[in-house]
């Protein structure tokens, strides 16, 4: 198990994750990660996947140039932390708030983070990081659920062929 200086840095680590995301700043974000990182998002009907810094950075600066993507806020709650030494798996409750215009503001995306988080030269930094919306595997022991993720339409936006190399 580890320590509580350990467990407020895997804290720190997911709220600058958060501000990086929020803020548009790439160069913060990337740092996040380690250098051979995989963050990965099953949220759509294909799973997108990005490993190592470079792609990292492409996922960031292509998400941060789209027209109205400025205005979302990245909330984590939840935090669970397994593990010890300088490895840890940790799961967290997320949201996206679309906060542009007068309020009421929406809320764009609900689910949760799977991640590897690993400490390298003095910090944690993501190893692996899952996104996953709120369905699925996650939901099977309700009455109802199978078990099966429902299929967000991806936004025309955001499909692979219109994204470049990322």
């Amino acid at each position: 198990m580890i320590g509580a200086e350990d467990r407020l840095a895997i804290h720190e680590l997911l709220a600058r994750y958060a501000w990086a995301f929020g803020t548009g700043d790439v160069e913060r974000f990337v740092d996040c990660f380690t250098s051979d990182a995989i963050l990965a998002e099953d949220v759509f009907e294909v799973e997108d996947r990005w490993t190592g810094a470079v792609d990292i950075r492409a996922m960031a600066e292509f998400f941060f140039s789209r027209p109205g993507f400025s205005g979302r806020q990245h909330h984590v709650s939840h935090i669970l932390i397994d593990g010890s030494g300088d490895r840890c798996s940790v799961r967290a409750f997320c949201f996206v708030t679309y906060c542009q215009g007068e309020p009421p503001y929406t809320i764009r995306f609900a689910g949760y983070y799977d991640d590897i988080v690993v400490k390298t030269d003095g910090r944690w930094l993501f190893r692996e990081r899952m996104i996953r919306d709120w369905s699925g595997n996650i939901l099977v022991n309700f009455p109802g659920h199978n078990g099966q993720k429902v299929v967000r339409q991806r936004p025309d936006e955001l499909r692979p062929e219109l994204r470049g190399n990322i």
